[in-house]
Formats: C-alpha cells, sequence, structure tokens
C-alpha cells in the first residue's frame, strides 16, 4: 500500500537510463494523437451493430455513451495536470492508491494496449483485402493475411507489417510520430466527413420516424456498445513526459479530442440513418457499412473504396498510438522498478527508449500474426474500464489527501463527477459476457503472480526504505 509522492513522480518526469525524453509535442499533437487512437475502426464497424437495437435513436446512444467517458475524461484531465508524466492511469494511482493498485492498473492498461493493438492490426490486412479488390480487382493470398488455421491462414504477415511500419516511425522520435500520426488522422477525418456529404444527399428525414422503436432500453444497449469506440482518449495521458507545456495541454488535449470524436460520430450516424433505413442495416453483416451506404447513396463503387481507404488509414493511426501509449507506461513502471530496467533506456541520440519499442513490437508481432485473439481481443474492454474507475477514485484521494498540490485543471461539480464515472465504469462493466470476466481474472491471476515473485522486491520504493 506504500505510495509515490505526486511530487517526486513529477520531479522524475522524462528521465531514463542512459538519457531524457524529449520534450516536442504541442497541444495540436497532443490532441490528435489522443483522437488517432480513440478515431479508429470503431465507426466504421460498430455503427452497424448498434442501429439495430436502438434504430435511429442511436444518435442519442452515441451521445450517452459521450457523457458516460466524459466522466472519467474529466478525472483524466485533472490527473494529468497534476501529475503530467508518461504512466497514464499507472502513475495517477501509485501517487494516490498504493503500489499495488498501480500495478493492477499498469497490468489493466498492457491488457488493453498490447492486445487492442494486436486486434487492430490483424483486421488492418482485411480492410487491405477490402481496397485492393475494389480497386485493382484482384487480393492478397489467404495464407498471408490470416492466423494458424483460419481461413487458409499461415503467417498474418499483413498484421506484422503494420506494426513494423508504427515501429519504424516510433523509433525515429516522439516528434515525426506525431507528425506521420496527425497526417494519419487529419486523412481519416476528411474521409469520414466525405461520408457525410456523400450520405446527406440522400438524406430521408422519414427515416428517422419511428425515432426510438426499441424505447430507453434499445438505446441503452446501444449505448453500451458504442461506449468502446470511445476508449483511447487516455492516449494524450501517457505523453506527458514529451509535452512541451504538459499542465497546460493534457488536460485540453483530453477534453478537446472527446469533444471532436464525439460531434464526429453523432454526425456520421445521423448521416447514415438518414440515408439508409435502420431497419436495412444488418447486425451479421457490418464490416463495410459505411462503404455500402456511400455505394447505395452514389449508386457506384467509387464512394467506398474512399471510404474503406478511410478505414485502412483509421487503422495504421490507432497501431502506431496505441503502440506508443504501451511504451511510455512500460517505461514508467521499469523505472520504478516494478519490470525490469530494459524498459527505461533510453538511446541518448534519438530521445526514444529503443529497446523498449522493439520489444513491444516484437510481443505485438508475435500476437498479431500468430494467435487468433477472438475472445481476448474483447477482455481489452474491460482492462480500460477498470484503468477508468481507478483514476476516478483517484481524483477522490489526492483531492482528500493532498489539497495544497497545484492543478491546471479541476474536475467540475466534485465529488459527484469521480463518483459517478466510477459507478458508469461499473455499470458498463457489469454488462460484459461471463468469457470476458473469465479472462479478465486469469489476466490479473497471471499479474499478480508477477507483482509478488519481481515487482514487490525490486520495487524502487522498497529499495529506498530498506
Amino acid at each position: 500500500m506504500r505510495t509515490k509522492p505526486a511530487d517526486m513522480i513529477v520531479a522524475e518526469g522524462g528521465r531514463g537510463e542512459g538519457g531524457e525524453l524529449r520534450r516536442t509535442m504541442s497541444l495540436w499533437q497532443l490532441t490528435l494523437f489522443s483522437v488517432g487512437a480513440t478515431l479508429g475502426t470503431g465507426i466504421f464497424v460498430i455503427l452497424g451493430q448498434a442501429v439495430p437495437k436502438a434504430g435511429p435513436a442511436v444518435v442519442l446512444a452515441f451521445v450517452l455513451a459521450a457523457v458516460t467517458a466524459l466522466l472519467s475524461a474529466l478525472s483524466y484531465a485533472e490527473l494529468a495536470g497534476t501529475i503530467p508524466v508518461s504512466g497514464s492511469s499507472y502513475s495517477y494511482a501509485y501517487a494516490t492508491l498504493g503500489e499495488l493498485v498501480a500495478w493492477v492498473a499498469g497490468w489493466c492498461l498492457m491488457l488493453e494496449y498490447a492486445v487492442s493493438v494486436a486486434a487492430v492490426a490483424v483486421g488492418w490486412g482485411q480492410y487491405l483485402n477490402s481496397f485492393l479488390q475494389s480497386l485493382f480487382g484482384w487480393t492478397l493470398p489467404p495464407a498471408i493475411i490470416g492466423s494458424p488455421g483460419q481461413d487458409g491462414g499461415v503467417v498474418n504477415l499483413m498484421a506484422i507489417l503494420i506494426v513494423l511500419l508504427a515501429t519504424w516511425l516510433l523509433l525515429r522520435g516522439a516528434s515525426e510520430s506525431a507528425t506521420a500520426n496527425a497526417v494519419f488522422v487529419l486523412i481519416k477525418v476528411v474521409v469520414l466527413l466525405f461520408f457525410c456529404v456523400v450520405a446527406f444527399t440522400a438524406f430521408r428525414a422519414g427515416n428517422f420516424t419511428p425515432f426510438a422503436p426499441m424505447g430507453v432500453a434499445g438505446v441503452t444497449a446501444a449505448a453500451s456498445q458504442v461506449f468502446f469506440s470511445y476508449i483511447g482518449f487516455d492516449a494524450a495521458s501517457t505523453a506527458g513526459e514529451e509535452a512541451r507545456n504538459p499542465k497546460r495541454d493534457l488536460p485540453l488535449a483530453i477534453i478537446l479530442s472527446l469533444a471532436l470524436v464525439t460531434a464526429l460520430y453523432v454526425l456520421v450516424a445521423v448521416a447514415a440513418v438518414g440515408a439508409m433505413p435502420w431497419s436495412d442495416f444488418d447486425p451479421e453483416s457490418t464490416e463495410a457499412v459505411l462503404a455500402r451506404i456511400a455505394d447505395l447513396a452514389t449508386g457506384s463503387t467509387w464512394a467506398g473504396l474512399v471510404v474503406s481507404f478511410g478505414a485502412s488509414i483509421a487503422i495504421a493511426s490507432v497501431v502506431l498510438t496505441v503502440m506508443y501509449g504501451q511504451t511510455r507506461i512500460l517505461f514508467a513502471m521499469s523505472r520504478d522498478g516494478l519490470i525490469p530496467r530494459v524498459f527505461q533506456k533510453v538511446n541518448p541520440r534519438r530521445q526514444v527508449p529503443v529497446a523498449n519499442t522493439l520489444i513491444v513490437a516484437a510481443f505485438i508481432s508475435v500476437l498479431a500474426g500468430l494467435v487468433p485473439l477472438g475472445q481476448l481481443a474483447e477482455a481489452t474492454s474491460i482492462g480500460t474500464l477498470f484503468a477508468f474507475a481507478i483514476v476516478n477514485v483517484g481524483v477522490l484521494v489526492l483531492r482528500h489527501r493532498r489539497p495544497d498540490l497545484p492543478r491546471s485543471f479541476r474536475t467540475p461539480l466534485f465529488p459527484a463527477t469521480p463518483v459517478l464515472g466510477a459507478i458508469m465504469c461499473g455499470v458498463v462493466m457489469a454488462g460484459l459476457a461471463a468469457v470476458t470476466w473469465l479472462a479478465f481474472g486469469l489476466w490479473m491471476l497471471l499479474g499478480f503472480a508477477c507483482y509478488f515473485l519481481y515487482g514487490y522486491r525490486n520495487s524502487r520504493l522498497s529499495t529506498e526504505v530498506v
């Protein structure tokens, strides 16, 4: 239950073994990093699954999910401005709830980041295949776009390729990675706005009647599903040690990115339902729903081709930003002694944790290339929600224990906001499948074993006390 003083955590910011991280990221780059991690394949896929549950009221479902995410985002914003370091919820928990809870938060983030980026990378080959088929009329062989035992798959080389591309960018430096991500994000935003323009040409107001055919229950069910399209806004908080003005920019980046993503999601939902009656959405065929609507609106295939291209870019952006977040969290945990020192070594020339990045890339490449992730990928959601709940509780604890700490942002309506945020995380977690809880439980058992066999004994706080 030992805690690490917030002042000490902040003072160590940027320092690693052999060098320091470089502060280069602006508010604009931090915001786009957060958008890059959030605005992924979710909107390209999840809409087709949610509309049959709520009908046209799926628009309200996106708003409800945004409000739920906002409760946790506000808590993140306060702690990011108070403790602007790379560890995200891991570091926040270390300063408030103790080392064991911090380890749990970090372990949950490992599950969220590593497995989710592998799952996203797996889907990249499918989107690329769809794009190539529409453009050239040929596809990649199943052996290199599927995992072993899946539809003739041998090794998912396309998934490995996108991970290696992201690794190359990350090794070039934080500023270069942020620039590449900014390009990716702008492309996929433009593609989604293009979809809206195309869909609005076929807009029919009658498609919104009846507005909520499944009632309130349908809206809440859809909101629980689309909530996971908002996960990723915490990516900005992992850049706390490479931001130019972290105390000011981190809270703003988190709030701005969530606002931008919410506005875009609602606009896309309105355009999609306006262009195609909600009863025509097929819950069994959702992967290319936006491309299909674009094709129907234009009466040709060129519009769907543009949307498929946008989906491919969306995946590349998510892989890059989430891998970045994974390496920075491991960097913070290694600096505290909870995992091996190799993860905190900084290349003095490039000013990035090179060994850390290569190890993460190798692990994710194996997962993406050889392992059919299946239900395991869904466990990333429960890990994320658990970390969100810890952050909400952390705000309450830090306000009580250290009211004197300078805070560049204060969560409004305190303490109601963090309390509601923690409760909402619990409500959404309670609705997850039993197999997801089982996977989460097994992951936690493995995490406790790693902590008590290595982290507890090697913790810097432990050795300093001794």
